[in-house]
Parts: C-alpha cells; structure tokens; sequence
C-alpha cells in the first residue's frame, strides 16, 4: 500500500481522529497549517502556537528557532531546572521575543513572573503571543519596551502604551529576584549594565565567541573570561556549549 492509501483508510477507519486527516494533507499537499495543527495537539506548547502564526510573517525574525539558540535555551533550563531554584521574579533582558519566558514556564522550574524588557517594540506583541497563556493570567509575563540600562534592578517602575485608553499605563512596580540576559554578547557597555544590578540577586548570563557578527561587541574568548567579566558571589553553573559555529558560554549564580 501506498502512503495516501493507508491514511485514506485509516481516516475511513478513524473518521473522529482528525489527526490522519492532517497527515494526509501534510505528507501529500504540504499544507503547513495541517502540520501544526498535529504538532500543537501532540505538545500543547505555546511556541507552537507562535511558530504556527508568524511562520509567514516578514516582520518576524525566524532566527529566534536557529537550532543555535533553541539549544543555548534549553541549555539554560535545564541548567537551572537541576539547580532546583526558585526564580521568583524574573527580569529578562534583551528579551526579544520571549521564547526563554515560554520555555521556563512551560518547564518544572518555580517562578512567579516574568518581565521582558526589549528596546525593540516590535517585540512586544509577539512576546505576549508566545506567553499569552501567562499574559492573560493577570500578567505573569508582560514585554516592555525599554532599554535595559534605564532598568532600577532593585524596584523598577515601568509603564506600558493601553491601545484600549489611548494613554500610558498608570505606573507599575516590580522588584526582581532573577536577572536573566542570554544577549550579552551585544551589551556595548556590559560592565556598565552589569554594575547596575545589585549585590544578592541570583544571574544568569549567557554570551559567546562568536566575533563575526558585527553586532557581536562584548563577545568572550573562555568561560573563564566570561566568569572574570561577571564577577560573583556564589557560582552555582558555569559552562560551555560547542556549537557548529561558535561556543555558547553560561554562568548562574548570586552577584
């Protein structure tokens, strides 16, 4: 039997089990949407949902599921996942998309919320639909639009553009436990950020060797640079994660 005959009979066999209806049309007709569709049923992850809705969208920079930083994320939560910590509230810098905040709630790691900061306001929106079963859960997850040097890491007030009132936001207040930037390697003035946050709180950074990249201006050679270039107090993780291009390099622990 050829393919599309055993699905026509499985679907003859199964007519309430829309899953061999969809293979059928993706094995056959390369229809994206019945592929996402069984994807989405068989893990129920919200990046699923995202990757299905922005998978044709020009504004949407796909790079965000280069296999290089699926891994470096995963690394990251699994990394903590062991560590068997308590996030709390989680600052996320140079959050882009968010992908991390959906990975990290999607995991077994305790957190309370997470707040994306972004420079970027393009983010926001497909930030919030990648999280948006915890943005509409009185916002464990909210995207900011704002520079993560202007960012009080001890209590910082941030507002946000309420389309529904035309206004900005009444005035919001947050204090982190957890600092989280997996960007450093674009941190122009990383020593700068880095001496902004306060003695105490648990980081987890991540950067790499990958000078190639213009953008690329705080890249490290060795985790035992990175280690030196963020001093802390209690180094809980620090590693390293060869990649085809370049090595990822990770550091957890207390400043």
């Amino acid at each position: 039997m050829q393919i599309d005959e055993i699905l026509d009979r499985l679907e003859l066999l199964y007519p309430d089990n829309s899953i061999f209806s969809d293979l059928r049309k993706t094995l056959l007709s390369q229809d994206k949407f019945a592929l996402f569709r069984i994807i989405q049923g068989l893990t129920g992850s919200q990046l699923v949902e995202g990757m299905r809705k922005y998978k044709d969208n020009d504004s949407f920079n796909a790079d965000c599921f280069s296999r290089g930083q699926l891994e470096s994320k995963l690394w990251l939560v699994n990394e903590l996942d062991k560590l068997k910590v308590d996030l709390g509230t989680v600052f996320l810098c140079a959050g882009w998309y968010a992908t991390l905040a959906t990975m990290l709630f999607e995991s077994n790691i305790k957190l309370d919320k997470v707040r994306s900061f972004d420079i970027d306001e393009s983010c926001v929106d497909i930030a919030e639909t990648f999280n948006k079963p915890w943005f509409v859960d009185e916002w464990r997850f909210k995207s900011i639009t704002q520079d993560i040097m202007d960012i009080n890491y001890n209590e910082h007030v941030w507002q946000y553009w309420s389309n529904a009132n035309n206004r900005m936001s009444y005035p919001i207040t947050d204090s982190p436990d957890t600092i989280i930037n997996t960007s450093c390697e674009h941190i122009k003035n990383f020593e700068e950020w880095y001496a902004k946050i306060p003695n105490g709180k648990l980081v987890v950074l991540q950067s790499n060797n990958y000078y190639e990249i213009e953008e690329h201006v705080n890249c490290v050679g060795s985790i035992e640079e990175f280690v030196v270039k963020a001093p802390m107090n209690n180094i809980l993780y620090s590693g390293e994660l060869e990649l085809p291009k370049y090595k990822r390099f990770m550091s957890i622990g207390f400043k």
